[in-house]
């Protein structure tokens, strides 16, 4: 086995396979012009036609790589278009009768019997029905697969940098929601200090596993649903500890916490947050806010509701149209999810409504390195 792969390095090592790819293409174009393989065979296995055969191998793979390697980044890629055309012709020419040579030689040194040197109207005759058109035809496809290969790198480049810009977009949006988040709970946690310092320590614990959960947790694109929705009852819990009785919260979690489903961390945290800063501030009646998730199979089916006041256009207009969260996670679900989900986000005077229907996968342990480990 190590024998082979040997081998194999060396022959790709000195490009051995390109000497190859040159012999079985003119040994194609030989059994055709010849009439079969038998006859191109016996051909070449003659001194005359061996020497012939292998002018076409050298002659036309030099011609073919001057064009790759000085024509096509000096003149192609520089736009010089009519000075390459022109430049690839000549070439092909040259590379045409320089194939003639080694055979007129041969006819001068080794004469065929009754001929003292080469005819040239069977000379003009092998230059325009062969080694014209093998030129030509080596030319073509010779750039035809470095075009090809540059294209399919090219392809291959631009997708990588489209996968660089989505990651450092999605890493630009969670950066904004993370900064959100810390003002608005540190915000909600100052308020109680005063009001009720018991209640300030129980929220300023739950920030601290939230935060743990965050920072160190949450690194991966993708995460445990189960995990997702253990970090929205602690968020849902530390919100309630500041709202004042009129608040009722209706949460219903039917996700089986066992299932191996994966979503986008903090995904449906700003749906969260618009509800509990925008939900109305009623004080004869019940300010209610209702989140309900559930899963059917790999389909995870979230909506939030929260009532909100007719009074406030201000407040109403911002749950709908602005805010960072929504547009975060709008962009967010077209990177991650842009044919697996479905959004709907409904308004009138009394309730704001979200619901997401995402297609989830199987989560997948990210693979650590030895340094890691």
């Amino acid at each position: 086995m190590s024998v082979v792969k040997s081998i194999y390095s060396w022959i790709v090592k000195y490009k051995v396979y390109h000497l190859v790819f040159w012999f079985l293409y003119h040994f194609s174009w030989w059994v055709v012009f010849k009439g079969g393989f038998t006859n191109a065979f016996d051909q070449i296995s003659q001194p005359s036609g061996f020497v012939s055969f292998t002018s076409f191998i050298v002659i036309q793979a030099i011609g073919v790589y001057f064009c790759l390697y000085y024509l096509i980044p000096k003149y192609l890629i520089k736009s010089k278009y009519l000075m390459y055309v022109v430049l690839v012709i000549i070439t092909i020419i040259v590379m045409a009768s320089l194939i003639l040579v080694p055979s007129i030689v041969w006819y001068y040194f080794f004469p065929l019997e009754g001929y003292q040197k080469f005819p040239i109207e069977e000379l003009y005759k092998v230059f325009l029905h062969n080694t014209l058109p093998s030129s030509i035809g080596s030319m073509t496809l010779g750039m035809s697969i470095k075009l090809a290969k540059n294209w399919l790198s090219s392809q291959k480049k631009q997708q990588i940098l489209e996968k660089e810009k989505l990651e450092t977009e999605l890493k630009f949006l969670k950066s904004q929601f993370n900064p959100h988040f810390l003002f608005n709970t540190i915000n909600s946690i100052f308020v109680l200090i005063n009001k009720n310092t018991d209640m300030a320590t129980e929220s300023l614990a739950k920030f601290s596993e939230l935060l743990r959960y965050q920072l160190y947790e949450c690194n991966e694109h993708q995460i445990l649903l189960s995990k997702e929705i253990s970090y929205i009852k602690g968020f849902i819990e530390l919100e309630e500890l500041r709202q004042n009785d009129n608040f009722m919260i209706r949460s219903e979690f039917s996700v089986v916490a066992s299932n191996n489903l994966s979503i986008a961390p903090f995904l449906l945290m700003p749906f969260i947050e618009n509800a509990f800063k925008h939900v109305s501030q009623y004080t004869d009646k019940s300010n209610i806010i209702e989140i309900k998730a559930d899963l059917i199979e790999n389909q995870f089916i979230f909506k939030i509701s929260n009532t909100v006041d007719n009074h406030h256009e201000v407040s109403r207009d911002a749950v709908v149209y602005g805010g960072l969260g929504l547009k975060n996670v709008k962009r967010r679900l077209e990177l991650l999810y842009p044919k697996y989900y479905d959004l709907k986000l409904n308004h009138n005077a009394n309730q704001f409504s979200v619901e997401l229907i995402l297609n989830l996968e199987e989560y997948v342990a990210p693979q650590l390195t030895p340094y890691q480990l």
